[in-house]
């Protein structure tokens, strides 16, 4: 019986003997590279935190303390020493997530699979505990893998370093090889000198007496106080985290479960809020990833663990690829394009532009409102920045598109990759607030391409615009085949024409311009004659639209966002302000959270296929046009 299926429970994994836990270590990155490698997910981050999950959960004692994981990605040691051992259907239906789930466990706190939020959460949860006399009850909050580059981590420590009495622990995964590791007894001694309260009782009664002895008390105070930080910081880097009040310990190193044991025992019961600074290999014990020079194997699709090759190559070219290469010849033809990215760069098709031209790309690390703010000011020094991110990730510095972009009608262009529905990643990566929130931005453009020329046309007039904010959205998917136009009216590409008088006008916004074209022609069996356009730019409003929409009995939109307040609603609202009066039914994603699952099985759900969108369509006209159509059957099968 191996040792990872005997612990069912962290309280299984603290009856384990120490001599028995490098064997568990080793049990469980092997179990990770045979699970992950065939389900594709985070690799690389949790085979760096495979002792220090082991330490975590012996120190401290989930769920009654709370353990906060930043990011989320990183939580899979975690699940497994919490009874979570069945990983076949990782990331799919009715599988574990790939984050933390409240769902699954009660040892999941916190679904941040947006990173630099845990220290929030923990200045939180550390003050509910004070004010409800939970003195028994610990705090943890585990940041890395990149985490702590985002401005919200360092407003938590801020404020956390204010309550010098508030018990809360912070563990510092740091997986960048940033600093030389101290190890051995003088690292142990130091790290109980500063957590000892009798040394903090000291430093106290010295700074009293000794400053309060005529002469010569300050001046040796001053000197032995100096000293004393002088000799730390020769040995480990914690003035910056000091300076804030923060007692440190490290840095240790994070694959010794005896010494991360002894730091975070320390740190436990120290009573007030503690850095233990973890040195950790990203990728740890599987050597493609440990030689892996890119991103150590962050995350990786389904791969034989072998050779490192996909188990099924993928049958298509990537939408990020196409924005990738047409990026590179907007830059070669125009060299006050500059490209930002937000710890993102190969994700997101920057990796062919920052290597043709490093001086004119900037990656800020996970700080996306940085990231806009800093395009503002390249704007205004007269450049063009392309910010590109996922378009999750751009919710988080909208204050800084309205109020730093916009409201100084500046030329950036944002490309939101993964935007709509991405799927395997859950609920906070699916791309579906984007085209909402944006929607009430002054002057701000957003363009969703159907296909690969389009793409390469409107990231083209994007960057032509220099007065106003520009988007262009697309998946997480490969490109289908192009869907020519068969006219263009105004701004507006007419797709399919199926009748000489068509009573159905479908607005298929970027990618469900394909589902749309499906849905027309199952349409047409049932009796109903249909026009399908593309508006290519969504925002504003073409005035195209609502003339065409006057020609037609019913408009239908189609988009992969949210339901509300989205295209539908802007075209809806442009139909009233041009007095057409037109009923206009709206079909997108349900406004909730939807679970991971495949990208395609959550578009038939949410009935954005030809078929769906069909089907809803034939009730709206069966409804509003009781007139038209065959009577009641089932569309046939695509």
């Amino acid at each position: 019986m191996s040792l990872l299926s005997s612990v069912t429970s962290p309280a299984d994994l603290r009856t384990l003997p120490a001599a028995e836990l490098p064997r568990l270590a080793d049990e469980i990155r092997d179990f990770l590279i045979d699970a992950v490698t065939r389900t594709g997910g985070h690799l690389g981050p949790n085979l760096g935190v495979v002792e220090l999950t082991i330490a975590l959960h012996r120190v401290f004692h989930s769920p009654h303390d709370r353990i906060v994981w930043d990011t989320g990605h990183q939580s899979y040691v975690h699940k497994l020493l919490t009874g979570r051992q069945d990983f076949s259907g990782l990331r799919s239906r009715g599988g574990l997530s790939g984050y933390p789930s409240r769902a699954e466990s009660e040892h999941d706190l916190v679904e941040n699979s947006h990173a630099s939020t845990a220290l929030s959460y923990a200045d939180g949860l550390a003050k509910a505990a004070q004010l409800l006399g939970q003195h028994d009850r610990h705090t943890v909050a585990v940041i890395g893998d990149g985490a702590l580059t985002g401005g919200l981590a360092w407003e938590a420590l801020n404020n956390i370093a204010a309550a010098k009495d508030r018990p809360l622990v912070i563990v510092v995964n740091d997986n960048e090889r940033s600093y030389a590791r101290t190890i051995g007894g003088l690292a142990n001694h130091l790290a109980t000198l500063r957590t000892t309260r009798g040394y903090e009782r000291f430093l106290s009664w010295g700074k009293g007496t000794l400053q309060r002895t005529p002469v010569v008390g300050p001046p040796i105070y001053d000197a032995l106080h100096g000293a004393k930080k002088g000799f730390k910081d020769a040995f480990a880097p914690q003035g910056m985290f000091e300076d804030l009040g923060l007692k440190y310990l490290g840095p240790i190193d994070g694959h010794d479960v005896a010494a991360l044991e002894s730091a975070l025992g320390k740190a436990r019961g120290f009573g007030g809020p503690v850095i233990v600074h973890c040195l950790t290999v990203k990728g740890r014990g599987y050597l493609p990833a440990e030689q892996d020079e890119a991103d150590r194997f962050h995350a990786v699709n389904p791969i034989d663990p072998y050779t490192c090759l996909p188990i099924s190559p993928s049958g298509g070219v990537s939408w990020t690829s196409v924005f990738g290469d047409e990026l590179l010849a907007v830059g070669a033809e125009r060299p006050d394009v500059v490209a930002i990215t937000a710890a993102m760069l190969q994700p997101v098709g920057l990796a062919k532009f920052a290597k043709a031209y490093p001086e004119r790309t900037f990656d800020v690390g996970i700080a996306e409102q940085h990231a806009v703010t800093s395009a503002a000011g390249l704007a205004t020094g007269g450049l063009h920045p392309v910010v590109a991110v996922y378009a999750t990730f751009l919710n988080r510095a909208f204050d800084q598109v309205l109020m730093d972009v916009a409201l100084h009608r500046l030329g950036v262009t944002f490309v939101l990759d993964r935007s709509g529905v991405t799927g395997p990643d859950g609920a906070s990566h699916n791309g579906m607030w984007d085209m909402s929130i944006l929607q009430v931005v002054p002057g701000l453009r957003l363009a969703a391409p159907r296909d690969a020329d389009e793409l390469r046309a409107q990231l083209r007039e994007a960057v032509d615009v220099a007065d106003a904010p520009t988007v262009v959205r697309f998946p997480k998917a490969t490109i289908g085949p192009a869907v020519p136009a068969v006219e263009r009216i105004g701004g507006v590409d007419v797709l399919l024409r199926t009748g000489e008088l068509p009573e159905i006008l479908l607005v298929t916004v970027g990618t469900t311009a394909a589902a749309g074209l499906d849905a027309a022609r199952l349409l047409l069996a049932e009796g109903f004659t249909t026009t399908v356009v593309d508006p290519r730019w969504v925002k504003p409003v073409d005035p195209a639209l609502p003339l065409l929409a006057a020609e037609h009995r019913l408009v239908v939109t189609v988009e992969d966002n949210g339901r509300t307040g989205g295209v539908g609603a802007a075209v809806a609202q442009a139909l009233r302000d041009a007095d057409v009066d037109v009923p206009v039914r709206v079909l997108g994603l349900p406004q909730e959270f939807l679970g991971h699952a495949a990208r395609g099985e959550l578009l038939e759900e949410t009935g954005l296929t030809g078929t769906g969108v069909a089907a809803q369509t034939a009730a709206f006209a069966k409804h509003l046009l009781p007139d038209r159509g065959l009577p009641d059957r089932e569309l046939p099968n695509r």
